[in-house]
């Protein structure tokens, strides 16, 4: 079990805005946090209903650096659910972390929700997550362990939702079913090095068959995975969108 700072408690403590939830995401989430790891802190916030039928702008997202060791970022909770209604695998990782700052029975609720969320489409998400993280270790120069770690944790988990209909965003519990045989000394690495960890000269390019292989595995586990095409969620979303903000 994580041990989550008084003061990442504090920053969720000190949000201008009733939360729905507050998680903790990023490398602390993903089972890979070195000793100089921030902690990402993610959310739902609930603006009063007041300011939603105003005409004055809606702090729809709201994004706040403490001292360079907290970053938290919450949205509004209709942009959040609009966001679930997409295929986006981020936001699903958010609402299910099992690092918990801040909870309601909402968030409960919400969680529960989750099954009718997953389609087939959610695919495209890590895919194009796991694209872009990949030209980003490629172009760098020292190239970094953060984002080849990236890279394999986000395939790995998309392999697995297509698999198993379950989001699991920890690299480590992911790799006990998969056995990558590379990945334990990269998160060793990560961990006992630092947040900016970096490779040997010309040892990244070992890496790029194993990425070109398992993002093709998971293209192939979406083509044959037996989740819809199509959420079916909206109508339970809107229920529960009027119940928080008319009950706040």
């Amino acid at each position: 079990m994580i041990s989550i700072p008084a003061q990442v408690h504090a920053a969720a403590a000190e949000h201008p805005y009733p939360l729905l939830f507050a998680t903790v995401s990023g490398a602390h989430l993903y089972g890979f946090a070195s000793e100089d790891s921030d902690w990402d802190l993610r959310g739902v916030h609930v603006l009063p209903a007041k300011q939603v039928v105003g005409l004055l702008p809606l702090e729809e997202t709201i994004e706040v650096a403490h001292d360079d060791e907290i970053d938290l970022v919450t949205h509004d909770v209709r942009k959040f659910f609009t966001l679930l209604l997409r295929p986006n695998g981020y936001v699903l990782e958010q609402l299910l972390s099992p690092i918990i700052v801040h909870s309601t029975p909402e968030h409960d609720e919400l969680k529960s929700l989750v099954p009718s969320l997953l389609t087939k489409h959610h695919a495209h998400h890590y895919i194009g997550f796991a694209n872009n993280q990949w030209e980003l270790f490629r172009k760098e120069t020292p190239q970094r362990v953060k984002p080849l770690l990236y890279t394999f944790r986000v395939l790995l988990t998309g392999i697995h939702l297509m698999r198993t209909h379950e989001i699991e965003a920890n690299l480590g519990v992911l790799n006990e079913t998969y056995r990558l045989p590379f990945i334990p000394g990269l998160m060793a690495g990560k961990i006992g090095g630092a947040e900016k960890e970096t490779l040997a000269p010309g040892e990244g390019e070992i890496f790029e068959q194993k990425f070109l292989a398992l993002r093709e595995r998971l293209r192939e586990e979406a083509a044959q995975t037996t989740l819809p095409t199509e959420t079916n969620a909206r109508p339970a979303l809107n229920d529960l969108l009027i119940r928080i903000r008319l009950n706040p």
